[in-house]
């Protein structure tokens, strides 16, 4: 614990989302209150589970504290929820079926007064089934509004050093209350998927950076409770990414792009088709193109709010098909 630590003022919220994840939310709590650091406070929000597996789970500990909500109100306003009313300077994300070394909190922490003024740092996430493989080392983002987990899949040997990657995985995620707070926090039409890369795109526009922090790991099980390839993964992941171009890539690269995205959904499409299950793929993009207008609406928003030069967003996103195929870690050294 920081000697400085103010005792009346957490240093940090830590907002764990749960629905139905059964044993893995003990396990997650459990390594939760065992981090080197006592300064910080948690807020479970449980989404109207049906498991029964809020009972027993959460820790006889003063710094834990419940939200029960009567419907499943997706990952997305659940995390808005128990973002409500922080007063800590720090808010992390984390999810049920991440399990937290102990230092998790401490390194994030760090990390950030290293780098002062940023905005979000990511976290290291090994496969909790395989110690030796990467789950996840912060979001990228390719330049025609495909993201994905870097590493994801890769040997352990493949993380990269600390630096600076699009946006951090909510899974295990540390952003500034402040900046949270202005972005208006996760954008509850997503419901879940793509919602982290959003909540980090519209940041970045306002100016904000992430830091990757690699000595900040967690266990991470990944899609444990909607499966990765579920068809109600297909369909929000379709819908959420037409949606997370539209609203955020700013001009000039909405123009430029916007064929290249389209041409992406084509492709999409058709990979889904050939794979035998087009039908989840096609319900998002019409979902997606049906909530155009709205969309349409929130962009000019959230666009008058920007601060960041389009060439500075140029510069964050990923333009290499190599690295979108394999699945690359996108992180820049720190300047």
């Amino acid at each position: 614990m920081t000697a400085d630590a103010d005792q009346n003022t957490p240093q940090i919220r830590v907002i764990v989302v749960n629905y139905n994840a059964g044993e893995m939310l003990k396990r997650c709590l459990e390594a939760l209150a065992c981090q080197t650091i006592e300064n910080f406070e948690a807020v479970v929000v449980d989404n109207a589970s049906k498991d029964g597996s809020l009972v027993g789970a959460v820790p006889d500990d003063r710094r834990f504290s419940v939200i029960e909500l009567d419907q499943n109100t997706g990952f997305a306003a659940a995390n808005n929820r128990g973002a409500g009313g922080c007063r800590a300077p720090w808010i992390a994300t984390l999810n049920p079926d991440a399990f937290a070394e102990p230092d998790w909190l401490e390194k994030l922490l760090d990390a950030a007064r290293r780098y002062p003024g940023t905005a979000m740092f990511g976290s290291t996430q090994i496969d909790a089934n395989n110690e030796h493989r990467t789950d996840g080392s912060g979001d990228a983002l390719f330049a025609t509004g495909l993201a994905w987990r870097g590493n994801h899949g890769h040997p352990i040997d493949d993380l990269p050093e600390e630096g600076e990657t699009f946006g951090p995985c909510a899974a295990a995620a540390m952003y500034r209350t402040e900046d949270f707070n202005a972005a208006g926090g996760f954008d509850e039409r997503f419901f879940c998927y793509l919602e982290d890369v959003d909540l980090a795109f519209r940041i970045r526009l306002m100016g904000g950076r992430c830091v990757q922090v690699r000595d900040a790991v967690v266990r991470h099980v990944g899609s444990a409770i909607s499966g990765r390839t579920s068809d109600f993964a297909r369909y929000h992941s379709a819908r959420n990414g037409i949606w997370l171009f539209a609203k955020n890539m700013p001009d000039p690269l909405f123009w430029i792009l916007t064929p290249f995205h389209a041409a992406m959904q084509a492709a999409l499409l058709l990979w889904a088709a050939m794979r035998g299950h087009p039908l989840p793929v096609l319900r998002g993009q019409a979902a997606g193109i049906k909530g155009a207008p709205e969309i349409w609406r929130a962009r000019r928003k959230i666009q008058e709010k920007r601060r960041a030069p389009w060439t500075e967003i140029a510069r964050v996103l990923t333009w290499s098909p190599f690295k979108l195929l394999r699945r690359d870690h996108d992180v820049r050294p720190l300047g």
